[in-house]
Order: C-alpha cells, then sequence, then structure tokens
C-alpha cells in the first residue's frame, strides 16, 4: 500500500534541536553505537539490559544515589526491580530550582489568576512540610486531597513526598461516596480539601458534602484550603477541620527537608475509573514514576528549562501526576482548573495566547468540541509558542488530526498519546524524528516493548489485537492495595499472557509504522464473532456534522451479539429515518458492512468518567439489566437512565 501524505513532517532545524536527538548523541558517546532512525534507537532501548533506563537516569540527571545494580529479576512481569539500591527522593527532583522566576501560573476560569516563583513554590511547600511534621505525618503514611488543580495542591503534595508520605488525590466535584470509595480504602492520616470551586462561571460550594465525608474517612487532620475564599466559614461548619493559614502561620519559611526513599517506596496510589466496581488502588513508586515521565517529556515531548507546560486536567486524572513531574524539567506549569468553555470557547487558547504555551495538552474530547464549536484558533490567535500539541484520553479520530493542523496550529508537533493511570505514562506517542500521519498514533515511546499480539501470543504487524507490553519497564505499579497475595493485580494485566503485560486496548499497527487504538479490548465488539473497535464507528459518525458523539455497545440479542450505536444528535436535529439510513452508510463506505450498526437511538445524554471518557461498559451492563457498581465513578450518572428499558431494544 503506498503511503499516505503526511499531515506535518519535521524540519531538519527542529529534528536537530530536540533533547532527543541529543540523547541519542549521549548513547553514542557512552555505547560507541549509531542509530540510522527511531526504530533503531527503539529497539536497542527495549533489549533487555536496562542500559537505556541507566544512561536515561545520568541524562536527565535525576538526583539521588543510582546504585550499583540496575535491575533484578529483569526478565519477570511483575517481579522485575529496577535500580534495587539506589535512593532518591521525588519532590527532591521535581524541586531542584531554586530562584525568582516562574514556576507555577494558575487560572480559574476568568476568577482568579496567581503566579508562584520557584522560590515561593520551595516556601509553601516548606510550610506544609513542618505542619505536616508537627502533627506526626511519617514515611509511610496517606495524604489524600480532594482539590482543584492550583498550586496549594502541588506544594502540599511535594511536602508529603518529601517524606516519604503517599500521595493520592480527586476533584473537588466527586460526589460523597466517590471520594469515600477511593479515599476510603487508604485509611488517610491527613485530608486535604478546598472550600469550594468554580464551574462554568458558577460559584459551588462543597461544605454539605465536606460534612458527610470528613467523619467518615476518620483523618486524624483535616485541611482545608480557601479557592473561594471562604475557608474559615467551611471549617467553622465541618467539624475537626483547620484552615490552612490558621495551620501554616506559626511557621516561617526554611529549607525543604528531602528523606530519600528506595526507587520502589510508594509515591501515589491512583485510582481505575471504578465503573465496574470499587476502584481499585493502584500504586505507583518514587523512581518509577519519575524515570518514566522523565523518559517522555524529554525525550518524546522535549520539555526543556523555562518551557510552558500546560495540559488540561483535574488532580483526579493521572495526567495531573504526570503535567506535575514536569517541574523536574525546570519547566513552568500552567495551571487551570474549571471548564475550558469559561467564559466562551476561546478560554483555553486566550490563555496559550498570553502566557505563550510551549507544550499545549489537552483531551481527544476537547479538540473535538472545540471543531464543534465552529471556533478556529488559528485564524484568532497567536499560538506560534506551541512546538507540541499533544492529544490523550480517547483515540483522538481522523478528522480531529486535521482539525489541529487546520483550525488550530500550522506548524507545530502533534502527538497523540496512549497509555493509562496503570502504568503513569504511554506506550505509544508522538515520535519527534517522523511524520505525522491522519489518524495514527506515530509509534512506541522508549524503553517500552510495545507489540500487539492475536489470541494465541504471536506479533502482529498488521492485524487488529491485543496492545502488550512483552519486556518489563519501572513504571509499573508496586502493587495494588489491599491485594495481600498478589491476585488483582495479576489479573488485571497478566491473565491473559504469561509474564506479558496485557494492556486491554484493541489496536494494530499501521504500514507507516504508527498505531491506532480501536478502544478498550472489553468493549470490543463480537458480531458474528469478528471483533469490531468501537473508536472505528465513532471516526465514522463523528465526523457527520449532525450528530455530536456517539456510544456504541454490543448486545446479546438471538444467540449472538447485535452491534446498536446511540447517538446525541446536534441541537435542533432529529434522528430521522433518512439520517439513520445517513449514518449507516457512512459507516458502511467508511468503515465496512460489518460495522454498520442493527440499531440507531437518539439519547439526550451520553454517561462519561470524571475524566471524560464515554462509558461503554457501564451502558452495557444498563442494556443488559445489570447493576451498575459504581455510579459515583461518573461525571453525569444520571445519564444512565436514559438507557434503562429501552422498547427499541427489544425489537428486531
Amino acid at each position: 500500500m503506498a503511503l499516505r501524505t503526511p499531515l506535518w513532517i519535521p524540519s531538519k532545524e527542529k529534528i536537530a534541536d530536540h533533547t532527543l536527538t541529543r540523547f541519542a548523541a549521549f548513547v553514542n558517546q557512552r555505547t560507541g553505537l549509531e542509530f540510522a532512525d527511531y526504530d533503531a534507537l527503539h529497539a536497542w532501548s527495549c533489549d533487555g539490559s536496562a542500559q537505556f533506563w541507566d544512561i536515561l537516569w545520568d541524562f536527565s540527571g535525576i538526583i539521588g544515589d543510582k546504585g550499583s545494580k540496575l535491575v533484578e529479576n529483569g526478565d519477570r512481569m511483575p517481579g522485575a526491580r529496577y535500580f534495587p539500591d539506589s535512593k532518591l527522593n521525588y519532590a527532591e527532583n521535581l524541586l531542584r530550582r531554586k530562584d525568582d522566576s516562574e514556576a507555577l501560573v494558575f487560572r480559574c476560569e476568568d476568577k482568579l489568576e496567581r503566579r508562584v516563583t520557584w522560590n515561593e513554590l520551595h516556601a509553601m511547600t516548606s510550610k506544609f512540610q513542618q505542619a505536616f511534621i508537627a502533627n506526626g505525618l511519617a514515611k509511610g503514611d496517606r495524604v489524600a486531597a480532594m482539590m482543584p488543580n492550583m498550586p496549594e495542591t502541588i506544594a502540599a503534595m511535594l511536602a508529603a513526598t518529601s517524606l516519604g508520605a503517599i500521595w493520592s488525590s480527586c476533584s473537588p466535584d466527586f460526589g460523597e461516596k466517590g471520594v469515600l470509595d477511593r479515599f476510603g480504602q487508604i485509611e488517610p492520616k491527613i485530608f486535604i480539601a478546598c472550600d469550594g470551586y468554580w464551574y462554568g462561571g458558577k460559584r459551588i460550594e462543597i461544605s454539605a458534602k465536606l460534612q458527610a465525608i470528613v467523619p467518615e474517612l476518620g483523618a486524624e487532620l483535616n485541611i482545608i484550603v480557601t479557592l473561594l475564599g471562604e475557608a474559615d466559614s467551611v471549617s467553622d461548619s465541618v467539624p475537626n477541620t483547620v484552615t490552612h493559614d490558621a495551620l501554616t502561620q506559626e511557621f516561617e519559611p526554611k529549607d525543604v527537608v528531602f528523606v530519600r526513599q528506595d526507587f520502589a517506596h510508594p509515591l501515589y496510589i491512583m485510582f481505575s475509573s471504578g465503573t465496574t466496581g470499587v476502584p481499585k488502588c493502584i500504586v505507583h513508586s518514587h523512581g518509577g514514576t519519575l524515570i518514566k515521565v522523565l523518559s517522555e517529556q524529554l525525550l518524546h515531548v522535549d520539555i526543556k528549562p523555562n518551557d510552558r507546560v500546560f495540559y488540561f486536567t483535574t488532580c483526579g486524572w493521572m495526567m495531573w501526576n504526570w503535567l506535575v513531574s514536569a517541574l523536574a524539567c525546570e519547566a513552568t506549569l500552567m495551571l487551570y482548573d474549571g471548564s475550558p468553555f469559561a467564559p466562551d470557547a476561546k478560554a483555553i487558547f486566550d490563555y496559550a495566547e498570553k502566557e505563550r504555551f510551549t507544550l499545549f495538552g489537552t483531551s481527544a474530547k476537547y479538540i473535538d468540541a472545540v471543531r464543534n464549536t465552529g471556533l478556529r484558533p488559528i485564524e484568532t490567535h497567536d499560538l506560534s509558542s506551541v512546538r507540541l500539541f499533544s492529544s490523550t484520553g480517547s483515540p483522538l479520530a481522523p478528522e480531529n488530526f486535521e482539525f489541529v493542523y487546520d483550525g488550530i496550529i500550522k506548524d507545530a508537533h502533534l502527538s497523540s498519546m496512549s497509555g493509562g493511570t496503570d502504568i503513569m505514562g504511554c506506550f505509544v506517542a508522538g515520535i519527534p524524528w517522523n511524520p505525522v500521519y491522519k489518524g495514527e498514533i506515530q509509534g512506541p515511546v522508549m524503553g517500552m516493548n510495545t507489540q500487539v499480539w492475536d489470541d494465541d501470543g504471536n506479533a502482529m504487524t498488521s492485524e487488529k489485537g491485543e496492545l502488550v507490553c512483552a519486556s518489563p519497564f519501572p513504571s509499573m505499579p508496586i502493587e495494588f492495595l489491599n491485594d495481600p497475595d498478589g491476585s488483582k493485580y495479576h489479573n488485571a494485566y497478566f491473565d491473559r499472557y504469561d509474564n506479558v503485560w496485557c494492556h486491554g486496548d484493541f489496536a494494530e499497527w499501521t504500514d507507516t509504522g504508527g498505531m491506532i487504538i480501536h478502544g478498550r479490548s472489553d468493549a470490543t465488539l463480537n458480531p458474528g464473532g469478528v471483533r469490531i473497535g468501537t473508536a472505528e464507528i465513532y471516526n465514522q459518525v463523528e465526523q457527520m456534522p449532525e450528530i455530536e458523539e456517539g456510544l456504541c455497545i454490543g448486545q446479546q440479542w438471538e444467540g449472538d451479539v447485535r452491534v446498536i450505536l446511540f447517538v446525541r444528535t446536534a441541537e435542533g436535529v432529529s434522528l430521522t429515518d433518512e439520517l439513520i439510513a445517513e449514518v449507516k452508510a457512512k459507516i458502511r463506505t467508511g468503515a465496512s458492512p460489518r460495522h454498520v450498526p442493527a440499531k440507531i437511538i437518539a439519547v439526550a445524554d451520553i454517561p462519561r468518567t470524571k475524566s471524560g471518557k464515554i462509558t461503554e461498559l457501564a451502558v452495557r451492563d444498563i442494556v443488559h439489566a445489570r447493576e451498575v457498581k459504581n455510579r459515583e465513578a461518573l461525571a453525569n450518572a444520571e445519564a444512565l437512565d436514559l438507557f434503562k428499558d429501552l422498547a427499541e431494544l427489544q425489537e428486531r
């Protein structure tokens, strides 16, 4: 097959200036090896010797004692232990810089704006740290935060992890049960919350929610941080709480103490989405998190000192943890909390233009939403400072690849990424030396032996199959909390193939060497025994102006599975028989006849998780009259009721 025309090709100047190019030269100097292209460099990084991670430690300037041993049990998943005799501290690496330049810029819609220097971030962290020590926080204790993406959240995280305590966070829009389902499992010693938040221009107070959460959680210390200016009144209304100002006012800033830990010492507790049960508590390490994220931020994303790095995220999504790690690159973090469309659709692009973002990161759904508004930032905003435009969270539709270059920014590296909370990073992402093709993630990231396997464990180069990682890597979770025999951990990733990480994505390699993710393999459709990825259907219907978005499931029907497509139509559009025929024709010609749904049904809303992902499995459960075990994991759980007992699903 002839290769398609690229949407973007990196110039020789961009390649020469990229950190990956400097790294390749560094490897050449250390090993005498030379690499003809990215594929060769990547193959070396996955050869199993751990030499890549060893050299990356030195290249990135990780602060700590590396030790003498690179890896133990380097052929085992789980079981491989990287840098087993090293000592380091995650927070020490993030706070390596200390001066009066900006470390953080914060916007809360159009309501608040703040700037925090590196010296001020050190001071904030120091005062939190002293308060934590005074209240008995020690190595291995848990600190849980229900906070906006604001400077105090980062300072509290740095203070906790500097002492060897373990951090976990969610956003303040989580419901009472959602918070307790997560933090109740980890039994935090300290709980931190805000006095409320802004969303869509609305002031949202949470004191009533905190009155229910704080007694149930049972933390020894509960701290209220102000965003609305109401911390005192909230603290007065919620028993056993203290405001951040009252807690820290007696302490003067001093040097932050960094207690170095083993590479595998717990750093973060992350949570699975929880839409099929109580969220699993995924434990990530100081060293694994740091070196994995640095491998991506340096070699793929090209973050340099003084870069201005933005990722639209909340504290309940792993991209927040990824974002804050960019402090280790000495970059300035551009924080944002609230609706990305408040006060209007230009909000984030106004922010990007004013603050001169160098990395603009967001979700695939946000890009689609911008396109649907008709906004064309390429015509209204100066985004020339942006070197890399990044998308993650769900597969980026082919037409949105085109929209980025046609409607947002002409000359930037578009990096679609895929990985997840489970690995604190990516399996596949942007490759800075290679062209960008429509609808494709460019390739596997360094150090990750990413492959596509069939049901029998054979690697495939062109057909659809399971996305796996065939070799160990440092950011594999240490464990799942409350999983004493390791069975939950094993069943989550290693039950399908022995000693190989199976991620649960349905994927295929392309003729350009890129990858297409077709959706979660547990949501894959199997009509007539043929595997179909839901993303293949979405990519067709969401090109139609009449359709805002779709959600696809397989319904058990007469001994087989039939494809059901639910659609949310554009404002003022009805799902007529004529439109249904047009949708089916679009899918038939753009995908295949097997992709054509047996039923297309209009719904007023589509349920999604807090991070914006549509919830196919929860809808599938509702359709089949099964209980959805954790509605609190959803941003709009009420939308599930729209799918219950639909008459259309009882008809041929």
